[in-house]
């Protein structure tokens, strides 16, 4: 096998990988390629992936399985936040269909104080991180128990990622599928995300971004957010999510805001919802506080408008199917609910909707929202 490598799972193969990625990047060709082999499970520790590469399109081709260290006591460096970082590589392909496994069972059992003094990071890792990749490809391939977030975009335009299979108990902590951040001209469509947390995290500085074709259950559905952390400036804006099934999850169409934030969550389009089973069908929530306790009050929000909600359709868990909980500083305007059925999934039980400093219009909805102001 090339570069050393062994590809039997226990021999540790990194210095192989960052050698094949030097020769990959420095080739000039119109396309370059890396292909991991089929048959072979490969043990990487953390890798920088960087770039700039010479050629304008790098196709890295995962056929086998790439595995990380099960010991979390092994890892050589937290530095980067990220067990495979890309960083700095345009026109980047990954692709292949075999699989990404974080193994991250050994993180989530510890505390946050036993990860920084004793594993030496600030938080477990993400399994795998593309930072100023534009014109990213990545497609058909598993992700499977990052110690983290499975996948994380930032400063990332122009990018497509589609076909996707990522897993993960639904125990396991802050297991985001996708997370974006600082990116535009998304398109994340056609794949199935069952984890711990967030199917999809759209976080401050996201814009033009087009989810379609997502099936998410287990999970805390599909978030805008969170926006406004420490007082944060946030903005996310012009997104579009369509044709999504939402399976058990803890929440469906959600937007998140701390208190204390400021900039504006704005041009939102949740359609053709599908829903089973799940906790908070429709949520915003401008009082966002994990674990509720220890988030003091405060005046500013970020400010919530544009909001669309139509053709939703299915059961909802508890009885207020659609949550509208905002500041009372700065209230949520513009909400629009349209062709929105969602019904108990208790036998005999009604949903209701809740609204707090909520502004908007509705029509053909079940449960209705008398409560939303005009």
């Amino acid at each position: 096998m090339q570069y050393g490598a062994k590809g039997d799972g226990v021999s540790d193969d990194t210095k192989a990988f960052e050698d094949a990625w030097q020769d990959l990047c420095n080739d000039n060709g119109p396309r370059s390629r890396l292909t991991i082999p089929l048959v072979n499970t490969f043990l990487v520790g953390p890798i920088n992936f960087q770039g700039p590469c010479k050629s304008p399109v790098v196709h890295f081709k995962i056929l086998g399985t790439i595995i990380a260290p099960e010991d979390p006591n092994s890892w050589n460096s937290c530095e980067t936040g990220a067990w495979l970082l890309f960083s700095n590589v345009d026109g980047l392909i990954l692709d292949g269909g075999g699989m990404i496994n974080g193994r991250g069972n050994a993180w989530w059992t510890k505390s946050s104080t036993y990860i920084n003094e004793v594993f030496r990071c600030a938080v477990p890792p993400s399994a795998l991180h593309f930072e100023n990749c534009n014109g990213l490809r990545l497609r058909q391939l598993k992700h499977r128990d990052s110690p983290r977030n499975h996948i994380g975009l930032s400063r990332c335009s122009f990018s497509t990622i589609s076909n996707l299979e990522i897993s993960a108990p639904d125990s396991s902590p802050n297991t985001d599928g996708i997370d974006v951040s600082i990116s535009t001209q998304l398109r994340i469509k056609n794949s199935v995300i069952k984890t711990g947390d967030d199917c999809i995290a759209l976080n401050n500085g996201t814009s033009q971004v087009n989810i379609t074709g997502i099936y998410c259950g287990p999970g805390h559905g599909i978030s805008i957010g969170s926006l406004g952390i420490n007082g944060e400036y946030s903005t996310v804006e012009n997104i579009y999510i369509r044709k999504c099934n939402f399976s058990g999850t803890q929440n469906g169409a959600r937007i998140k805001t701390w208190q204390g934030g400021s900039g504006y969550a704005r041009d939102i389009t949740f359609e053709q919802i599908n829903l089973q089973n799940v906790n908070n069908p429709i949520l915003i929530d401008q009082y966002y506080c994990p674990g509720g306790h220890n988030c003091p009050t405060n005046s500013s929000a970020v400010e919530i408008s544009g909001i669309s909600y139509k053709l939703f359709q299915g059961t909802s868990s508890s009885r207020t199917a659609i949550n509208f909980d905002c500041s009372d500083n700065v209230p949520c305007s513009g909400i629009s609910l349209d062709q929105i059925t969602i019904m108990s999934a208790k036998t005999g039980e009604n949903t209701t909707v809740y609204c707090n400093n909520a502004y908007g219009t509705s029509s053909f909805t079940e449960p209705s929202p008398t409560c939303l102001s005009h």
